[in-house]
């Protein structure tokens, strides 16, 4: 069973992801301008397979990524939150929303409202961000969160070829500032 968590931020909501995102979260991943640093656009049947393994993150490790609600309209915009498959180079916060709301700060609300909940509620001690090289867009946002680049990393098998630079942050560099997160 999953958890039931919810974030919110003045503007979003953060919950645990349901099976109506799908639709949503199958026309995001089929972007090819949204997935171009994300593997390039997927087909539904890998949209699928990948929604499910981000839904079994929650029940096997208790946390996963959320589906990112635009409280204003209600719409289903994005995935953002914590990641940690098998081999990954560290726990991770993630972002992706769609191409029609970039630019607003809404990947930066969701990310900031992740990154306390790794570290209040989950005890995580750091956070990483893996982001290739060519995603300006990603690095900034990790910059604007106050993380820095702390190396470069191969992903695990079937990503095996994809080199990123790994950014991160420790707890206490995240708490001495934060923004101030609505709700908390």
């Amino acid at each position: 069973m999953l958890p039931d968590v919810r974030l919110e931020t003045e503007r979003l909501l953060l919950r645990t992801p349901q099976a109506g995102d799908f639709e949503d979260f199958a026309a995001m991943l089929a972007d090819p301008r949204g997935m171009t640093y994300l593997g390039g656009p997927q087909p539904r049947t890998t949209a699928w397979r990948t929604f499910c393994t981000m839904l079994g993150g929650w029940v096997v490790l208790g946390f996963g990524m959320f589906s990112v609600i635009e409280k204003s309209s209600g719409r289903w915009i994005g995935r953002v939150g914590p990641i940690q498959p098998e081999g990954w180079p560290g726990p991770e916060v993630g972002w992706a929303v769609i191409t029609d709301v970039e630019g607003r700060g809404y990947a930066y609300e969701a990310a900031a409202a992740s990154l306390d909940h790794v570290f209040d509620d989950l005890g995580w001690t750091e956070v990483i961000h893996c982001i290739g090289d060519a995603n300006i867009r990603s690095a900034a946002l990790a910059r604007r969160l106050g993380s820095e680049p702390l190396r470069t990393a191969k992903l695990p098998p079937p990503f095996e070829t994809v080199d990123v630079r790994v950014w991160g942050q420790t707890r206490e560099a995240w708490q001495a500032r934060r923004p101030v997160s609505p709700g908390r």
